[in-house]
């Protein structure tokens, strides 16, 4: 498998995230912020009693203060690492998950020097743009459901389509929700035509390969789907399998977006 290809670009600040900090702090965030893993993995861990407190076994919900000494099987978990914060455009193939024993992983893929991880999905066979980081707290913030971060996509389908199409696309369309185990219409989005077979979609919500089964619902197959925006990152000119640092004007506003709420 080949890597991504870092594009020359100065680093960011990475004091440009603001996040409130208590003196103690959950146990599953603590291991977040270090780099470790993600929140959510985080919590499977401690599930599976793979993390001790003070050479206790861990409960979920449990807080921790900097005097605390925090492992995770033998490793120990430092205090928090500098943030970093970068886009990739992901070439289909790439699996976002950091599992490495899953070919085609994007933590090999990337093969940045810390542990970062992707924010959100973006399914193997799509492409495009997605974020990585070792901040834990914004992964939660810019996912939140109810914060709505607009996410952009350029998709065609497998054959030409009518307004009746997009103006269906637009209104919502009655899809089935794994995590609920039920179905429903998804929300409202803004769709613009490119040519009769090609438009854009701007989505506020990210159920599973919700574009995809949107457009079959409808009688129709994506051939190819890719992000180009998320929240206000664009992804501009890099050229698939690249990667560069958000720079401070993106970070700056992204903090904006995440605090506003």
């Amino acid at each position: 498998m080949q890597k991504a290809i870092k594009k020359p670009t100065k680093k960011h600040n990475d004091n440009l995230i603001e996040h409130k900090e208590n003196d103690l702090i959950r146990l599953n965030k603590f291991i977040s912020d270090s780099g470790y893993c993600s929140r959510r993995e985080a919590d499977k861990l401690i599930e599976e009693n793979k993390v001790t407190i003070n050479g206790k076994i861990a409960l979920l919900g449990t807080k921790v203060g900097k005097n605390d000494v925090v492992k995770v099987g033998n490793d120990l978990i430092s205090e928090k690492a500098k943030n970093i914060y970068i886009m990739l455009h992901k070439p289909t193939g790439i699996t976002c998950t950091n599992d490495l024993r899953v070919e085609g992983n994007i933590r090999k893929y990337v093969d940045y020097p810390e542990l970062i991880f992707p924010i959100g999905r973006l399914d193997k066979d799509s492409s495009g743009l997605i974020l990585l980081t070792n901040d834990g707290d914004i992964v939660n913030k810019i996912l939140r459901a109810e914060h709505g971060h607009e996410k952009e996509y350029v998709v065609t389908v497998d054959k030409d389509y009518d307004y009746h199409f997009t103006k269906a696309l637009s209104n919502g369309v009655k899809i089935y929700n794994q995590v609920s185990d039920k179905l429903q219409v998804t929300n409202k989005c803004e769709v613009k035509a490119l040519d009769n077979r090609t438009f854009k979609i701007i989505l506020k919500q990210g159920l599973n390969r919700q574009i995809r089964r949107m457009t079959e619902t409808l009688g129709y197959n994506v051939k190819s789907l890719k992000r180009i925006r998320v929240m206000n990152v664009r992804l501009g000119d890099l050229r698939v399998g690249e990667w560069r640092y958000l720079n401070d004007n993106e970070l700056k506003e992204i903090n904006k977006m995440i605090n506003q709420n």
